[in-house]
């Protein structure tokens, strides 16, 4: 039986949209500082953050329904490869967000500036930009990443500790649905739904992490740049920080998958 299904490339198409979008919310706070205009720019972070988790709650019955529609003969071997699939397509997610980066930094600093004029109407915001000549002027905003771009960039600007804590908590928020459903199949029966919902638990706690350590620094920092008291350039670096080791995270997520599916299966046990 293929890996590959239209079922598996359907999934694969949502986790390309969501990682897409979430590495490309990064680029909000630079497009913020740009326009000087940083509440109204977190608060359309804040819109893309819940369009990315909802898809993930679509996401993650498609996803359980694979394992009814696994063969019998070498099933977990076969649900692992495929979980493992979807891994790599959430690598080539972020790496399309990277791709598109400086395109969505003037994008962003336009619906930013539009957001504001709309005085915080999202719905009044996308309904405006729907005619020819707001497209046309979104399309001009495409630009390619460049070195340019890394300019100025050095080791002493890069937030080292935030970048080791955004891999583990990237990683854990890659692997967190996809763990506690391989882990479902590893228990018992009786104790499959209690595996099933601890994904819950994983991605709180790396909600929580990314709550204390990132999100409250990022404000922080696009604020005192937007008030000239830090050079632009830390904003940059932070970025480039948040969006390489989002993408190391992913790669790390490859060999946290099986530990922490046991690990998952142990903890349905334990409670």
């Amino acid at each position: 039986m293929e890996l590959i299904t239209g079922k598996v490339i359907i999934i694969s198409l949502f986790l390309v949209i969501i990682t897409m979008i979430e590495t490309l919310a990064y680029s909000i706070r630079i497009s913020g500082a740009r326009v000087k205009l940083i509440a109204t720019a977190l608060s359309l972070f804040s819109t893309l953050v819940i369009i990315s988790r909802f898809s993930t709650m679509i996401q993650q019955p498609l996803t359980a329904k694979l394992i009814a529609e696994a063969p019998d003969l070498n099933k977990l071997h076969y649900i692992e490869e495929q979980y493992r699939i979807l891994i790599g397509v959430t690598s080539i997610g972020v790496l399309l967000g990277i791709l598109f980066f400086p395109t969505f930094i003037n994008i962003f600093s336009r619906a930013i500036v539009q957001l504001s004029n709309q005085r915080g109407s999202i719905i009044a915001l996308f309904v405006n930009q729907m005619n020819r000549n707001s497209i046309r002027k979104i399309f001009m905003c495409f630009t390619l990443p460049r070195f340019t771009y890394l300019k100025g960039i050095a080791l002493k600007t890069i937030p080292k500790r935030l970048f080791v804590i955004n891999v583990i908590i990237s990683a854990v928020f890659t692997i967190g649905v996809l763990s506690s459903i391989y882990a479902s199949m590893l228990v018992p029966k009786d104790y499959a739904q209690a595996a099933l919902m601890s994904s819950g638990i994983i991605n709180g706690i790396a909600t929580i992490l990314l709550t204390l350590f990132i999100d409250p620094k990022a404000s922080v920092l696009a604020d005192r740049v937007m008030k000239k008291q830090t050079d632009y350039i830390y904003l940059k670096s932070y970025s480039l920080t948040m969006i390489s080791s989002k993408f190391l995270g992913t790669i790390m997520a490859q060999l946290l998958f099986i530990p922490a599916a046991y690990y998952v299966a142990w903890f349905a046990k334990w409670i």
